[in-house]
């Protein structure tokens, strides 16, 4: 196992320095979660830090501790998964690699103690006991309710994808050699004690996972234990290792992950396709011709000036747009998504009640599942995007979570799925309605911003069909 960076006692002067301000701003002991809304969940999970703190001071800036003596809160957290768990769970049909990886830091590297296939319960307790290896369990909310809660409105929160992992290491042993993310981390501790080692990023903001050798990683900036009821946060790029300390029967947490490919760079990727393509409607310097042998030349330094000047018109094409179209994002976060947890109320997913007439009032259901977007492939129009119809309520919602964020062999969608990405499709001239109860509490359909009575109702008629909203 490599070298301590220094006793687990001593912490940076930064962390020892935020965590004594934590502190002081807690009046009174953390309370458990509050599920109210994304808002009020955020809130409560960095709990005393205060949200406008935290994203003014740490995210993608620097780790923040918040170290928690509340028993409520450490058997919440607890709750969310144990290592007890992991039987009942085998029971159910878990597949090495799929599921579960066994592995342990050796000498600074990853080996990975795998079996083939299926996983057996007591094959994977005598690796954990007599090999020392660490269990990572892959994407938890899948068959844990309480993290699919905190999940779900995590991604409302970010409106970004969020996955999880949860470690299990038994005491004096370390799973994953120095490393670093391409995700915002958020480190809950469950159970046990587990000892960290932060150290100063290579690359700030990484957009790929790179495993870092001990002589180039130099000391720690930041080393602290983390107890049940703890919470960590550090940016994409922290390079970090942890082990659970010798007298300590073994370690549990579980690493909420977000953000990944979810930068400026990606949004520039998906959104100038479709500034090109508005723009070149109006602009005839966009669609001259590239210079013969283009595409053959080694040499192109006259044309790379032509082209920054072809941006420049295309900012200037972007000061005066209306609407940035921007899709593939978009269908990629609503269709990979989780659904609110619903448990047995499958009333909202029914269309019930008052039909809505021209005097109805009106207000949106889901809002934070419900995407508009205006595609650059399709002409005139603008759609109101959901999760797929399968995904809501009952036993449908439950295999739509056990596959969140697990990948697929085939990333070629389905016909069935493809459809299901345009949810409904409305005229361009829509846009302005669909916002209104997008961003309303209520409206009334009268007031939607459509020329004729007949279109309001039938938008109105429209979205409720699909559940989307509800007549008040």
């Amino acid at each position: 196992m490599p070298k301590k960076g220094g006793k687990h006692a001593e912490m940076g002067k930064e962390m020892q320095a935020q965590c004594k301000r934590a502190k002081v701003e807690e009046a009174c002991s953390p309370s458990v979660l509050n599920f109210e809304n994304p808002d009020s969940l955020f809130g409560s999970l960095i709990s005393p830090i205060k949200q406008e703190m935290f994203f003014r001071e740490y995210w993608e800036q620097k780790p923040l501790l918040v170290q928690r003596s509340d028993p409520l809160l450490a058997a919440y957290y607890r709750s969310l998964f144990q290592l007890s768990d992991l039987k009942e769970l085998c029971s159910q049909g878990l597949y090495y690699g799929r599921d579960i990886n066994i592995c342990r830091c050796v000498n600074g590297k990853k080996k990975v103690l795998n079996k083939e296939g299926k996983v057996n319960y007591m094959q994977l307790k005598k690796d954990f006991d007599q090999k020392k290896a660490t269990i990572q369990f892959h994407q938890p909310q899948r068959f844990k309710e309480e993290l699919w809660k905190i999940q779900e409105k995590l991604e409302c929160y970010f409106g970004s994808l969020v996955g999880s992992n949860v470690y299990i290491t038994p005491q004096g042993s370390q799973g994953l050699p120095p490393h670093y993310d391409d995700v915002e981390v958020f480190i809950l501790q469950l159970e046990g004690e587990k000892h960290w080692r932060l150290y100063k990023p290579t690359v700030h903001l990484a957009r790929e996972y790179n495993v870092e050798s001990e002589d180039r990683i130099g000391n720690p900036t930041h080393e602290f234990i983390l107890k049940p009821g703890d919470l960590l946060y550090f940016p994409r790029g922290t390079i970090h290792q942890a082990d659970t300390p010798l007298g300590i029967s073994c370690s549990t947490h579980v690493t909420i992950s977000t953000y990944q490919n979810n930068s400026w760079g990606d949004f520039l990727l998906d959104a100038i396709p479709g500034l090109v393509f508005d723009s070149a409607k109006e602009d005839v310097v966009l669609r001259t011709s590239i210079p013969r042998q283009l595409l053959m030349q080694v040499d192109t330094a006259d044309s790379t000036k032509k082209l920054s000047s072809l941006l420049r018109r295309l900012a200037d094409h972007l000061e005066n747009t209306r609407e940035l179209r921007s899709s593939d994002m978009k269908k990629d976060f609503i269709m990979n998504r989780l659904p609110p947890c619903l448990g047995c109320d499958s009333d909202p997913l029914t269309p019930g009640g008052k039909l809505p007439k021209i005097d109805s009032k009106i207000r949106l259901q889901f809002r934070d599942h419900a995407i508009i977007t205006v595609e650059p492939d399709q002409e005139n129009s603008v759609s109101i995007m959901k999760l797929p119809s399968y995904a809501w309520g009952g036993v449908g919602s439950a295999k739509y979570v056990k596959t969140h964020m697990m990948g697929t062999d085939d990333d070629t969608p389905s016909e069935e799925g493809a459809s299901q990405t345009h949810g409904l499709r409305f005229p361009l001239s829509y846009l302005d309605a669909l916002k209104q109860i997008w961003s309303s509490s209520t409206v009334h359909v009268k007031e939607l911003n459509l020329i004729s009575d007949e279109e309001k109702e039938n938008l109105a008629l429209s979205l409720w069909t699909e559940c989307l909203i509800e007549v008040m």
